[in-house]
């Protein structure tokens, strides 16, 4: 049920969005021809209207002057006294490690191969037979229906 009304109200939204474009565009292009028809050169603005009373103009803002910072002090510098490097403990004797055991030596393994693989004969191929020549045939000419462009004759291909 719910995956009934969702779908239903996607599409109702997909239409109206469709609609909406639609109606948008036109409305736009016809107001811009409208504009364009109906627009006149700029005229000059008129001095002072009778009607209306004068406005005075909002009085000029002086202008503030740069302000000047003091200087900035200079960074003290500090020495950082250099420290020693503690020394390094002498690593501990280790005893002598006790001999390795030798590896007892391994018995000798003897291989028994198989006999060698007998030469394979190739028989000999003797020369093939030539290849039959293809007759060459006149073919009729093409009939010419009307209404339907004839194919072009293709050039013969370059050696």
């Amino acid at each position: 049920m719910a995956s009934a009304v969702s779908s239903l109200f996607f599409a109702t939204a997909l239409v109206m969005m469709a609609l909406m474009i639609m109606l948008e565009g036109s409305t736009t292009c016809h107001a811009a021809r409208h504009l364009a028809d109906t627009t006149t050169a700029p005229t000059a603005a008129p001095t002072a209207i009778p009607a209306i009373p004068a406005m005075p103009k909002p009085p000029v803002v002086p202008t503030i002057p740069a302000a000047t910072l003091p200087p900035i002090p200079a960074v003290p510098t500090s020495t950082v006294p250099a420290l020693g490097v503690p020394p390094i403990p002498a690593l501990p004797k280790i005893p002598a490690m006790p001999p390795m055991p030798a590896v007892p030596a391994l018995p000798k393994v003897t291989v028994t191969l198989p006999p060698p693989m007998p030469a394979v004969v190739v028989p000999k191929v003797g020369a093939l037979p030539p290849m039959p020549a293809v007759p060459n045939l006149t073919l009729p000419p093409m009939p010419s229906i009307p209404g339907v462009p004839m194919p072009f004759v293709a050039p013969p291909p370059s050696a």
